[in-house]
């Protein structure tokens, strides 16, 4: 019985003959090319140092350093290698200067400027899910971190009542333009509250800055480390997850203060500046000409 080898060679015979081909050509085994390889390297050290630069253009640079390749093998070698030329970024065109940008409209105190916005997650099961997100930007405070598989714009505007009845409602309540926040009877509510909602330019989202901020830690510390299984699960968590942002989080901007502690310092601040003197009116101590007076009436 013929072993393997033997019916192996029996057939490289008949494909040879069919093919007209020498066997010792079939045999034959490649011979390492020490001056393939030194090509190949110095391809990859020119693309490092040329990364916006095509293979004729390494070519050129092969040729002038004594290399005698023509700019098909080096192209052989390029597709071998898996080289290409990355693509040119495209450069967004800012498309406006809102007036209600962070730049523009800043907030100086707690409850004067408020950002909300949305951003989307799936549960285990896939399904779909919409966190509604709002922030002082002041004090940077989350008073709202709400999931559910959909909210309007009714069901925002409840959310935010309840909000503005524990802090009172914002002067100024920074938002995109979608058709949750753009609502009429959204729009009309928060006139009648003497709010004035401040639409950032369509397609400008780095307009409502402190959002999008939120958005990346929240979703580095909180939604890319936990898989919900229901959406009252998720609910649960969150505010949890909101608890600890507000009270134990230290925040660089803050002067690695908790956003809590924060706005209770704030808030002594400004009841001490406002805390009448023993002097009478103000708290200032007097200055300049008045101080002059003083000291005259002294003597």
């Amino acid at each position: 019985m013929a072993t393997l080898k033997e019916r192996h060679g029996a057939s490289e015979r008949r494909a040879c003959k069919v093919a007209s081909q020498a066997r010792s050509t079939e045999r034959r085994k490649p011979r390492a090319n020490e001056e393939e390889k030194r090509l190949r390297a110095r391809i990859h050290e020119l693309v490092r140092a040329w990364p916006r630069r095509g293979y004729k253009y390494i070519t050129r640079l092969l040729r002038r350093e004594g290399w005698r390749v023509n700019k098909k093998r080096v192209l052989r070698i390029w597709r071998e290698e898996g080289l290409r030329v990355p693509r040119k970024p495209c450069r967004k065109r800012r498309l406006g200067s809102s007036a209600n940008a962070t730049t523009k409209l800043s907030a100086t105190k707690a409850n004067e400027v408020w950002a909300w916005d949305f951003f989307h997650d799936r549960l285990e099961d896939g399904r779909a899910v919409k966190w509604l997100s709002l922030v002082d930007e002041f004090t940077r405070e989350c008073l709202l971190l709400y999931p559910a598989r959909s909210i309007t714009h009714e069901k925002a505007k409840e959310l935010l009542m309840k909000r503005m009845t524990e802090r009172g409602a914002p002067v100024h309540l920074r938002s995109d333009n979608g058709p949750e926040f753009i609502a009429r009877g959204l729009r009309d509510w928060l006139s009648a509250k003497g709010v004035g909602p401040a639409y950032i330019e369509p397609g400008a989202p780095w307009e409502n800055g402190f959002a999008e901020s939120f958005h990346s830690r929240v979703r580095a510390e909180f939604i890319n480390l936990e898989l919900f299984r229901t959406y009252t699960e998720a609910r649960v968590v969150g505010e949890q997850w909101r608890q600890r942002w507000n009270t134990r989080r230290l925040h660089g901007s803050l002067g690695y203060q908790t956003p809590e502690e924060f706005a209770a310092r704030h808030k002594a601040d400004k009841v001490c500046r406002n805390f009448p003197s023993p002097r009478g009116e103000g708290s200032q101590a007097p200055t300049g000409q008045n101080q002059e007076t003083l000291i005259t009436a002294g003597t």
